[in-house]
């Protein structure tokens, strides 16, 4: 009966119909929401003193979907519908709203009414808002930024008609103010990201705020899905994934490799995971890695931050070769990759994300040397004065690889490098990184056939999970001789990889030529 209460009055699933909405903001679909939340001890759902709280509510799909267990979990002990009803709104269900419309949205998913105190509210409050709660939160502006959460004054500092995303929880030093109240479990999916007034489309990530605030409550149970490229850090992430890799309070993590998975119709580079937080735990995380299509390809119990890593690995079968590689200690493939802005070009104007474009021509001229451009509205050749190139004044006259700064998704069943081989004399923008330098045009053709093998590929996904690709990502692939061409085959007896490794190594690689293109 306590379920009939629900399914009744949603079907089909409105909200389910809004997750697959494109929209800003991410919607979690009813299916991910229960996921959630049978990571959680069940026998909170018969507790009536169990107390929840999601702290951004979008559609109130959680707290809807807890309501329904719980609407059965305590009918033993309140046998009386409306009665137990109207403990559940009134003393068990607390949400934040991030904006005035998910405020309405929320109440009305949960409450069956956009207003809990009017004739239509499947329980009665004396206000509008119940316990899903509003407040307009101003922005702390400083040189520009906000200093609670990074957003751009320029974005966001707006009429009072207008939303400022200024989210509550995460706009306060004391989030224990908002309710004053303990909460055994939190559980939500936070915004992700704000825009931070840089070039393009720059944003800077904001959900790992909404999980330190919520750890400052100290509740039972934290339950969280947000992007997994946190595993790998990103700007403003260096700190939290330390403190996340190292906790050892996370007991269970489900890692999705396609954010479609859970979020249809929606691209998150680098995927979604969702994990639970235990106050009382401390061991090895039970981590399920799930590929495109949503099924577990791996299923372990380990730490999240192995022995003399600093990121998250996402299956253990990567462990496993990981482990192999580093016995023969060898140099990486890092050491002969140049960190961003090879040659000194990415130069902006003062107090501005704006590029000065170096002045080149795309007419060759006597001592000139050849300028790879990448992004300004068109790709080419062109040619520039040595005296302009402000470093690696040595690799200019030597053969080279350029490989751009960002290429692919993240996702390493589908990404290919898209690097090519430079002759002497040429420089190029900030755009490209410079692998080398080498000695011959053989040895630079070697090590371009290196990094298009399945082998390069997958040491590579240790670390890259978005289109992001500087120096860094190269850190766990081994440097090799380049007298000779590299094969798989060899490689993999390089390394001695079982058949079982080779096997996942060739299911997670597509297969590729010396153009980087599919066979």
């Amino acid at each position: 009966m306590s379920n009939d209460f629900y399914s009744g009055i949603y079907n089909p699933d409105v909200l389910s119909c809004l997750a697959n909405l494109s929209n800003d903001e991410v919607f979690t679909p009813p299916e991910v929401a229960n996921s959630m939340l049978d990571m959680l001890p069940q026998e909170l759902f018969s507790d009536p003193n169990t107390k929840f709280l999601d702290p951004a509510c979008k559609s109130g799909v959680f707290l809807r979907e807890i309501a329904k267990r719980l609407l059965t979990g305590l009918e033993p002990i309140l046998p009386d519908l409306q009665q137990r009803i109207d403990h559940i709104f009134h003393h068990q269900l607390y949400g934040i709203a991030i904006t005035e419309l998910t405020s309405l949205l929320s109440r009305r998913g949960v409450y069956c009414s956009k207003y809990p105190n009017s004739v239509y509210s499947v329980s009665r409050f004396d206000d509008a808002e119940g316990n899903i709660r509003y407040k307009r939160i101003p922005h702390r502006w400083k040189n520009g930024k906000c200093v609670f959460c990074g957003a751009a004054q320029s974005q966001y500092d707006r009429d009072e008609m207008l939303e400022t995303h200024a989210y509550e929880l995460i706009h306060t030093t004391k989030p224990e103010d908002i309710f004053k109240m303990k909460f055994d479990v939190i559980i939500s999916n936070p915004p992700y990201q704000l825009s931070d007034g840089g070039h393009g489309a720059s944003a800077m990530p904001i959900y790992q705020k909404f999980v330190t605030q919520a750890q400052k409550l100290s509740p039972r149970f934290i339950n969280f899905i947000i992007p997994s490229r946190w595993t790998k850090g990103g700007r403003g992430l260096d700190d939290f994934r330390a403190s996340m890799l190292n906790d050892r309070r996370i007991c269970v993590l489900h890692d999705y490799y396609d954010a479609s998975d859970c979020f249809p119709g929606v691209e998150i580079k680098g995927g979604v995971c969702y994990f639970l937080w235990d106050r009382e735990y401390a061991g090895d995380c039970h981590i399920y890695t799930h590929n495109s299509g949503n099924t577990v390809v791996t299923e372990s119990v380990r730490p999240l931050l192995e022995e003399g890593m600093t990121t998250y690995i996402r299956s253990v079968e990567q462990i496993s070769i990981l482990q192999k590689v580093c016995k023969l200690q060898e140099p990486a493939f890092s050491d002969i990759v140049t960190a961003n802005d090879p040659y000194g070009f990415d130069v902006r104007e003062e107090g501005s994300y704006k590029r000065i474009k170096p002045v080149f021509s795309t007419a060759e001229f006597p001592d000139a040397v050849k300028f790879y451009y990448n992004g300004w509205r068109k790709n080419g050749v062109g040619y520039i004065k040595r005296s302009t190139i402000q470093k690696n004044a040595a690799m200019i006259d030597k053969y080279k690889i350029f490989v751009p700064k960002a290429w692919g998704t993240g996702d390493p069943s589908t990404d290919i490098v898209n690097a090519f081989i430079v002759e002497p004399n040429s420089a190029s923008t900030e755009t490209y990184l410079t692998v080398g330098p080498f000695n011959s045009l053989d040895e630079a053709e070697n090590a371009l056939a290196y990094m298009h093998t399945k082998f390069f590929h997958f040491m590579v996904s240790m670390i890259k999970i978005t289109q992001n690709a500087m120096k860094n990502i190269y850190t766990k692939v081994p440097l090799q001789s380049f007298a000779k061409i590299w094969t798989d085959t060899e490689l993999y007896e390089k390394y001695g990889l079982s058949k079982k490794e080779i096997d996942f190594i060739e299911s997670m690689i597509r297969p590729m030529d010396l153009t980087g293109g599919e066979d």
